[in-house]
């Protein structure tokens, strides 16, 4: 009888969960709206050069640290930054574009490290007709603050 309390709350959260839906965390205010500031910005930036890499790759580049681990739901763990940038170029540029959800960036500052930033984004198959839908999908990013200026140290992209 005393583990029904909690079988309930249990049993309401698996029948009111929305399969394959997205929501936005509710009231989310930055701790720090400078920190927010600085990675929206620096988020844009290196998916602006993501989306237009046949022409900006170094400086896409140059936001990845040397020490990258990136972790893919689907293709796995890549620890390589040339590999990782090598991938881009061949796979992505052209190809396909990102589009942050609005509404969805948070920041939370690492105490003497740097930020996580996690929001929602969508990435759009530029060989398909305009227009196509494409679903939204998780992402988290480690930023850390090195001597030469803010790197991306880990990113978890989910699908």
């Amino acid at each position: 009888m005393k583990w029904f309390p909690l079988l309930l709350l249990l049993g309401l959260a698996c029948c009111t969960a929305e399969k394959n839906t997205y929501r936005l965390t509710k009231n989310y205010v930055p701790d720090n709206r400078p920190l927010f500031d600085t990675i929206a910005r620096l988020d844009s930036l290196f998916f602006g050069y993501y989306n237009t890499c046949e022409t900006n790759l170094d400086k896409y580049a140059a936001l990845v640290s040397d020490s990258l681990e990136f972790y893919h739901d689907q293709g796995g763990l890549m620890t390589s930054k040339p590999a990782f940038i090598e991938a881009t170029r061949k796979n992505i540029c052209g190809k396909v574009t990102r589009e942050v959800v609005k509404g969805s960036l948070e920041v939370y500052p690492i105490n003497d490290y740097g930020a996580v930033e996690m929001g929602l984004h969508k990435f759009h198959n530029n060989t398909q007709p305009p227009g196509t839908p494409s679903h939204a999908s998780r992402f988290v990013i480690i930023w850390k603050r090195e001597a030469d200026g803010w790197k991306i140290r880990r990113v978890v992209s989910l699908h």
